[in-house]
């Protein structure tokens, strides 16, 4: 047997370390683009299986080329509900899964559930296999490339907040609605999910399953700003309450959740002024949740390298709000000014750094000064959590 793991990230040396227990005697060939070049997924029909990592497109000609010439295609994800023991509650949307999935798992773990959490949050997800009992419960973030090709559905599937994003991955938004409806799939227990977000209503009433509408719940009190959290702590609350726990223990945990790092995370106070580094917000959506989650004016950093989406809605939401100013750099820094043209005190800068340093300038006591880029990514730093790092360190050096 000949099998091909395909990306050699963390979810790609799980799998091959998963496979060779499993496989002893197969022959095991990993399929990079850093290693191989771009040349890396030649002759895939010449394998029997074929395990892709959720960066390489499902729908690749030469995925599809050898899926048609007889070949099994599988992933990481798929070989976790194959052999998992216990329930899995799985959750998706755009923004707010890790948030959700995090508060879920606290809540659990206090009610003295034996849960685990793993996905794009936590560890891998092959990893955790020899650790599941029956009674074990796994929280899995699920993205709409580890969902595209799945074939089964988790006992309790949660859809969080959903607005286009990766179109720089997905042929169209259609393609990504489709991707994240894939966690409904096939019948299951019950599905929680957002009424005032028309995608994620439109994808559970795919469900064959229980649907539970989730609102929400002004009574649960957070240490974290924003409207969008209250939102995703009071989905954690419900579906912690649909699998028994205690309001006590639910609000408590709440409570004491201090939020994850990169999502409107506290930096530190400069002159009067609070800085919060939301490096995770790499959508036009998220940003404008992170600018509704404050009343105080605001001085907000964007920017980077989009996704082929619309600025025009976080214009909107700029002009709205008490915006002292917007300093924009990296590559969209024009498209975005132009998305906003009409609003006063737009700067540019050339890197984080002197994006930071103009920001203080501008900054005055009781402002909210909000590194929330709207993009994807920045030339320098290649994801969300490099920038958040460089952005505290220079926040630090101020």
């Amino acid at each position: 047997m000949k099998i091909a793991i395909l990306g050699y990230g963390i979810e790609g040396k799980s799998a091959l370390k998963f496979l060779k227990k499993k496989y002893q005697k197969a022959a095991f060939e990993v399929r990079d683009i850093k290693k191989q070049g771009k040349n890396y997924l030649e002759n895939l029909e010449n394998f029997d299986i074929i395990v892709r990592s959720p960066g390489i497109p499902y729908l690749l000609s030469e995925i599809q080329k050898a899926k048609k010439a007889g070949v099994k295609i599988t992933s990481a994800t798929k070989l976790f509900f194959d052999n998992s023991k216990g329930k899995i509650i799985g959750i998706t949307g755009t923004k707010g899964k890790g948030t959700t999935a995090t508060l879920l798992y606290k809540i659990l773990k206090a009610a003295g559930k034996n849960v685990y959490l793993a996905g794009n949050i936590g560890l891998p997800m092959l990893d955790i296999l020899p650790k599941l009992k029956k009674n074990s419960i796994t929280i899995l973030e699920l993205s709409s490339f580890q969902l595209q090709d799945m074939d089964r559905s988790p006992e309790i599937a949660i859809i969080t907040d959903i607005s286009p994003d990766h179109l720089n991955h997905h042929k169209s938004f259609k393609e990504y609605l489709d991707a994240k409806a894939q966690i409904v799939c096939n019948p299951m227990g019950a599905v929680f999910f957002f009424p005032d977000n028309k995608y994620s209503k439109q994808i559970a009433q795919k469900s064959r399953g229980k649907k539970i509408a989730v609102s929400p719940d002004p009574n649960l009190i957070l240490k974290i700003p924003g409207f969008h959290n209250l939102k995703n702590a009071s989905m954690a609350a419900a579906v912690g309450r649909g699998l028994g726990v205690k309001e006590d223990i639910i609000k408590k945990a709440i409570s004491q959740f201090k939020g994850l790092p990169h999502r409107l995370e506290f930096v530190r106070k400069v002159n009067g002024a609070n800085y919060y580094n939301d490096s995770a917000s790499t959508n036009p959506a998220a940003t404008i949740a992170a600018l509704a989650a404050f009343s105080e004016p605001k001085i907000l950093i964007a920017g980077g390298a989009g996704k082929r989406l619309s600025y025009r809605p976080l214009a909107e939401a700029i002009k709205k709000s008490k915006m002292r100013a917007v300093v924009l750099f990296g590559r969209d820094k024009y498209k975005i000014k132009k998305s906003v043209g009409a609003v006063k005190s737009i700067f540019l800068a050339n890197g984080l750094k002197s994006a930071v340093a103009m920001a203080e300038r501008k900054a005055k006591t009781g402002d909210a000064v909000i590194f929330s880029p709207a993009a994807a990514s920045f030339d320098m730093f290649k994801n969300y959590a490099l920038r958040g790092a460089a952005f505290k360190k220079f926040v630090r050096a101020i």
